[in-house]
């Protein structure tokens, strides 16, 4: 019997994504290194640790945890003191497995965000492929796990720089537990350093560890390469933990940083949990046995590297007593690992020809695991040789411990439990699954699979696991509830305080593992068509989740500093920088993209750090937080329109047929608060059988706000124009925090855009992206007011009059109703009787209403309202036409000058 190694099949539902996981299989080893953006082979230049290198004043990494799926949002300050412009760098250490999101900079108080797009073909260094070779002799690449990112930029004198890096992995199960780490290495002691780790789990979390900081080869060694023999977690740790959350954050100050390493190479800072799992699947009464089989070997030493031969001979040795054995160990797990420390020199030396020659020898009878020792190995040929045996590949780098990470890596494999598990679920049920068939399933680890729902409405899921042991077939079955999981999820992400930044993560994971799907199915690929296939698949995915991957690069644009020391206007042409795969080159620059490259201009007046930006995607943390929190007081869709009345406690709804072009004056309190919001609409062809003659959306919103000074926030579909003595143009496609004098800005990618005004006033504008549109359908926002405090009772416009609005709800006489729609037709019989129908009282206006219902904030809610006809004549003070304005920016008061009509 294995202890504690039962089954657990969860889902975890999103909408219209699911994720079955199942907690004690394996997870496939990723095995492509398809995140890494600049490899070099020196930490820094000499020049960097002169004493005009920036300071770097806050460091702050923040990673949210859900269900295994990991966000993680570095912020990075640094400060120019100095009078000349000098180099800034900055550095950063990420999983291997881990796939970048997003990359923004912010320099002398301008954006400068980053585009991932598809690599060109063309884009070849001359030489052509590098063997996977990477950064031969690289500290960085010193442990094995890690890979470096790495920027440069021209900091302007008195100037500050921040940079904003995200990044997204799925964390493995190995040896029965997960493992996440961050890494600590600013290269000098920080005022302001945070790490912080946030877990939110369905099932209970039983095992939680935070490690000593590790640095080097041991994990007790620190940045001066002493141990300092303490066990427990890092100095300044704070953990907070209940049954399905945790949270933990690591603050050092400069002291207690300087104790552990004075040159600001702390280190990773590691945690370790696990989660309970469940019992009653009916795995738990299976016993399993396992075998051992030694073999008499015989060594020779040779003075080349024969892999092709060595595979040939492990091969027709393990083939050979299989057979012998064949009917007593017929469902047993056989394996080999193959170790190598170079590359093949003597014998069969071409690629192509020992990847045949190793899948001719195995005939599927056994898996093929691979282990590159060193830097001159050919990791490709190892990956393609384990990929296409069912096993998988792993490094140890030159100046590992070998003998740790051997015996790591053999007690992951060395007791494999379960054999050919195929994951199947009720049929036409989900779409676009992920891997479900697995050669091995080993103790401790642990298989997730992702799929997508075709029924939204379905509130279960049926899902089958079959496999086999040594002694036995098992059929494992067990039905999901949805719903339920779903509203689990949102109540354990509200208690940990986890944010927006988890929002979409199931539909993020499944893009994750679609994406190394897609790479592995490329890399193992027969022709040229199929490999063409899976990279234009894996392409378009990668574009989609953002990802910067071995297919794809990311276009940086850099910031151009005059010999004054000041920013030029227009800025250095983009520099590509990206995630080369193994064995694969490296592009070299592309072209920039002028209608999508992000533009930042500068104002003729000296550069002030006027503007502060905080984390980006899932580190907008505490003022996105409260952003997100909507009121149902909104302008969205056709456009149709939402009000809470606060003081009435009714909710009021209408439409708007405006023409395509109007601009429409949403709200103003110009002479008070200094606050004006107006929105421009475009027009659609009616979809077929619709009443209306055609349809009209908001395509651009304007926030301009007077007061203390004049500034506004001109608001697309694709782009954000922040105007505060800085000009800024933010893409919606990035996740960024701004913070000027006047106003604060969140975007969350895609997602929505927050504003605030005066520390109170608040906004939030929701983006409507259509992938494949229909002919009435446009790119669109949404207008909704979070927080209207800090607006006079003088407030106007079509949801601005409604704030302080007095509002009753009342019942008329049918007849009477009727008499008021209906004034130029003969009056009603005496006899006839109509029954009462409801109306509110507005101001001295009675307005007749129905109760409809309708979705908000993206159809994610629906809200009951009492629905006014007709344009909302009545309803509205004055009429239509009142509330079109001249241009965007126009700030005129409401044209009858009062609130009273």
């Amino acid at each position: 019997m294995i202890p504690n190694e039962t089954i657990t099949i969860c889902v975890v539902p999103n909408t219209d994504i699911v994720v079955v996981v199942l907690c004690f299989f394996f997870m496939i080893v990723l095995l492509f290194k398809c995140c890494h953006i600049c490899f070099y082979s020196t930490l820094y230049n000499s020049d960097c640790f002169k004493e005009t290198k920036p300071h770097i004043q806050e460091l702050s990494v923040q990673t949210t945890i859900i269900s295994r799926y990991a966000f993680t949002a570095v912020s990075c300050s640094m400060l120019n003191r100095h009078s000349a412009a000098t180099q800034g760098v900055f550095q950063f250490h990420i999983p291997t497995a881990a796939y970048i999101s997003n990359f923004t900079m912010i320099v002398g108080g301008r954006v400068f965000p980053s585009q991932v797009k598809a690599k060109e073909k063309k884009m070849k260094k001359e030489g052509g492929e590098n063997n996977g070779k990477k950064n031969k002799n690289t500290p960085e690449q010193s442990e094995g796990e890690m890979e470096v990112f790495r920027m440069e930029v021209t900091i302007p004198g008195r100037n500050r720089a921040v940079f904003l890096l995200t990044y997204e992995e799925l964390l493995q199960r190995r040896l029965g537990r997960y493992e996440h780490v961050t890494s600590v290495r600013p290269m000098q002691l920080v005022s302001r350093l945070s790490v912080g780790v946030t877990v939110v789990e369905h099932s209970r979390i039983t095992y939680l560890e935070v490690l000593p900081l590790r640095n080097g080869k041991t994990p007790s060694s620190n940045g001066n390469g002493k141990a300092d023999g303490k066990v427990g977690p890092p100095v300044s740790t704070v953990v907070r933990q209940n049954d399905t959350f945790c949270k933990i954050s690591f603050t050092p100050n400069i002291a207690q940083q300087a104790k552990i390493a004075t040159n600001g190479m702390l280190g990773e800072f590691v945690v370790h949990y696990d989660v309970e799992r469940e019992t009653g699947t009916g795995i738990g009464d299976i016993q399993f046995q396992f075998l051992l089989n030694s073999f008499p070997l015989s060594f020779k030493i040779f003075s080349g590297t024969d892999i092709n031969g060595g595979i040939q001979a492990g091969s027709a040795l393990l083939g050979d007593y299989l057979s012998s054995k064949e009917e007593s160990h017929h469902n047993s797990v056989s394996l080999i690992i193959f170790l190598t420390d170079g590359r093949p020199t003597v014998g069969i030396v071409q690629s192509p020809a020992i990847i045949g020659n190793t899948k001719a020898a195995v005939q599927e009878k056994f898996c093929l695991f691979t282990i590159g020792m060193g830097d001159d190995v050919d990791y490709r040929l190892l990956e393609r040789m384990s990929l296409e045996n069912c096993g998988t590949m792993r490094r140890i780098p030159e100046d590992a411990d070998a003998s740790v990470m051997l015996k790591g890596f053999y007690d992951e494999i060395g007791t494999p439990l379960l054999s050919d598990i195929r994951v199947e679920y009720s049929e036409d049920a989900v779409e676009y699954i992920t891997q479900n068939l697995f050669t091995n399933y080993f103790n401790g680890s642990e298989l997730i699979v992702a799929g997508k729902l075709t029924n939204h409405s379905s509130d279960s899921l049926h899902v089958q696991v079959t496999a086999s042991n040594s002694e036995r077939s098992i059929v494992l079955e067990k039905d999901m509830s949805i719903h339920e999981r779903e509203q689990e999820t949102e109540r354990r992400l509200a208690e940990a305080e986890a944010g927006p930044n988890v929002n979409g993560y199931v539909e993020r994971l499944w893009g994750y593992l679609s994406v190394k799907d897609g790479l592995k199915g490329r890399l193992r690929s027969q022709t040229s068509a199929e490999r063409e296939n899976y990279t234009q698949h894996t392409t378009n995915l990668s574009l989609t989740y953002n990802f910067l991957t071995p297919l794809t690069q990311m276009i940086v644009e850099k910031p151009q500093v005059l010999a004054d020391g000041t920013l030029a206007q227009t800025q250095k042409e983009a520099e590509a920088t990206e995630a080369p795969p193994p064995a694969e080159s490296s592009s070299q620059l592309s072209e920039d993209d002028n209608n999508l490259t992000p533009q930042s201009l500068h104002r003729n007046q000296p550069p002030k750090p006027t503007s502060a930006v905080s984390k980006a995607t899932s580190g907008v943390s505490k003022l996105t937080k409260k952003s997100v929190t909507l009121s149902k007081t909104s302008a969205d869709g056709d456009p149709h329109f939402v009000v809470e009345v606060p003081h009435s406690k009714l909710t009021v709804c209408f439409n708007i047929n405006g023409e395509p072009g109007h601009i429409l004056r949403l709200v103003t309190d110009h002479k008070h608060s200094g606050v004006t919001v107006n929105g421009a609409l475009i027009g659609a062809p009616a979809p077929a059988g619709s009443h209306k003659e055609q349809r009209t959306y908001f395509n651009t919103i304007t926030i301009v706000a007077d007061k203390p000074h004049r500034s506004y926030i001109e608001v697309t579909p694709q782009k954000v124009i922040l105007d505060d003595r800085d000009r800024m143009i933010l893409p919606s496609s990035s996740s960024i925090s701004v913070q000027t004098a006047n106003l604060g800005v969140v975007i969350i990618a895609n997602t929505n855009l927050t504003v605030t005004i005066l520390g109170t006033i608040q906004f939030v504008i929701l983006f409507h992206h259509y992938k494949n549109p229909a002919p009435y359908q446009r790119d669109h926002l949404g207008f909704y007011i979070a927080n209207s405090k800090g607006l006079s009772k003088d407030t106007h416009g079509l949801l601005g009059q409604f704030l302080y609005e007095d509002i009753g709800l009342t019942q008329l006489n049918g007849n009477f109703s009727m008499a008021r729609e209906n004034s130029t037709q003969e009056p009603l019989g005496k006899n006839i009787s109509l029954p009462s129908c409801p109306a509110l009282k507005v101001k001295d206006r009675t307005v007749t209403v129905i109760k409809k219902s309708r979705r908000i904030y993206s159809g994610k809610q629906t809200v009951d309202c009492w629905f006014a006809k007709n344009n909302a004549a009545k309803l509205i003070d004055g009429q239509y036409s009142d509330y079109v304005v001249s241009h965007l920016f126009d700030t005129g008061d409401w044209a009858n000058g009062t609130n009273t009509h």
